[in-house]
C-alpha cells in the first residue's frame, strides 16, 4: 500500500513541476541575450540584423547586452547576464580545461597588430627592445602570447624580458600611444585602423606573426561563445543567431547602403577611416568551421600553452575539438 504521505509529497512535486514549466519554457524562448561592447564593431552586425529585418525573418528575439570593455563579456557569460558573447576560442578553450562547457563558432578572422608612430625608429619586433609596448589584455592574450612565440623561434630572443609592458584596455592604449606615453601597442584592429588613418604605420601583424609560425590555413580567432547548456535549452536560437550573422555578413559583403546606415555607430573621424573600417571588417568575414581550421588551432594552442605562464595554462588547459561548434554536427 502506498502510503498518504507518499501521495502527498508525490501531489506535491507534481504541483511544483506544472507550476516551474511554464517559466522554465518563457526562460528558454525568451529573448537570446546578446553581449557586446559598445562600439565594437559586432555591433555593426547586430545592426544590419535589425536594420534588415533578418531577425523577424528568422523568428529571432535579441536583446543587446551593453558591456564596458571587453573584460566585461567572459563575465556576463559566465555569470549569466548574456547568453552569448563574442570572444577569443583560446579564452573559451581555456574555460573548458576549467571545467565550463563551452561552445565557439567563428565571427571574423581579422586580427590587430603592432602599431607605431609614423617617425618611430622602431622598424621590426626586435627593435621593440628597451621600448615601452602597450598590449591591449592581459598577460594571456592570445597575440602577446603569439608574439613570444614568435621572437624565440624567429628571432632568439625573450621579448617579455627586452621591452617595459604594460597591459590595458585597447582604447586607453590607443590613447597612450598617440599621447606618447607609449612607444609602441599590440592592439586589436579596429583600434589599430583608426591609428594607421591618423598616419601610424604597422610594424608586424599578427597574420604576419602566424605565417612566420608556419600557420596555415589562419583560422579566424573571434566567434560567438555560448554554454552547451545553453545549447541544450535554447538550440534553435543559437543557431539561427548563426544563420542571422552569415545573412548580415553577406549584406555588409557587398552593399553601399548597409555601411552608410552603420557610420554614427563606426564613430570614425573620416570618410578614409570609415572606408578602412569597412575594408578591415569585409576582409575578415569568415567561413563555418573546417577541418582545417581545427588542425591550426591544434598547432596555435601548443604554441600558445608553450608560451604561455601557469595562468595561461591553468589545471587542465588542452585542446579540445568539442569547443568548436561545427555545423550539422
Amino acid at each position: 500500500m502506498i502510503a498518504r504521505r507518499t501521495l502527498l509529497i508525490g501531489a506535491a512535486a507534481l504541483t511544483a513541476a506544472a507550476t516551474l514549466a511554464p517559466l522554465r519554457a518563457q526562460a528558454q524562448t525568451g529573448p537570446l541575450k546578446v553581449g557586446t561592447v559598445k562600439f565594437g564593431s559586432v555591433n555593426w552586425l547586430m545592426e544590419t540584423i535589425r536594420a534588415e529585418g533578418i531577425d523577424k525573418a528568422l523568428g529571432l528575439d535579441l536583446a543587446m547586452v551593453e558591456l564596458s570593455n571587453n573584460q566585461a563579456g567572459p563575465i556576463s557569460l559566465l555569470s549569466g547576464g548574456s547568453d552569448v558573447i563574442v570572444s577569443d576560442w583560446t579564452w573559451a578553450l581555456r574555460q573548458r580545461g576549467l571545467g565550463e562547457a563551452l561552445k565557439f563558432a567563428p565571427y571574423s578572422s581579422t586580427l590587430g597588430g603592432i602599431i607605431v608612430p609614423a617617425n618611430s625608429p622602431i622598424q621590426s619586433v626586435a627593435g621593440l627592445a628597451g621600448h615601452r609596448l602597450g598590449v591591449a589584455g592581459s598577460g594571456i592574450d592570445k597575440s602577446w602570447l603569439l608574439l613570444q612565440a614568435y621572437a624565440r623561434k624567429k628571432l632568439g630572443f625573450d621579448i617579455a624580458s627586452k621591452v617595459m609592458i604594460q597591459f590595458g584596455s585597447a582604447p586607453l592604449l590607443a590613447e597612450q600611444v598617440r599621447d606618447g606615453k607609449l612607444d609602441a601597442t599590440l592592439n586589436f584592429w579596429t583600434q589599430n585602423v583608426r591609428l594607421e588613418a591618423l598616419g601610424f604605420r604597422q610594424v608586424i601583424g599578427m597574420k604576419d606573426v602566424m605565417s612566420e609560425l608556419a600557420i596555415d590555413p589562419i583560422p579566424a580567432f573571434v566567434g560567438f561563445v555560448w554554454k552547451e547548456a545553453t545549447q541544450a535549452a535554447r538550440g534553435p536560437q543559437i543557431a539561427n543567431l548563426l544563420k542571422a550573422a552569415d545573412q548580415a555578413n553577406a549584406i555588409l559583403a557587398k552593399s553601399e547602403a548597409a555601411w552608410i546606415r552603420l557610420k554614427p555607430l563606426m564613430k570614425a573621424q573620416s570618410d578614409a577611416e570609415a572606408n578602412a573600417l569597412r575594408a578591415a571588417y569585409v576582409s575578415g568575414i569568415t567561413a563555418p568551421w573546417r577541418d582545417a581550421d581545427m588542425k591550426s588551432a591544434e598547432k596555435i594552442m601548443s604554441l600558445l600553452i608553450e608560451a604561455g605562464d601557469t595562468e595561461f595554462i591553468g589545471a587542465g588547459t588542452k585542446f579540445d575539438p568539442k569547443l568548436f561548434h561545427v555545423p550539422n554536427t
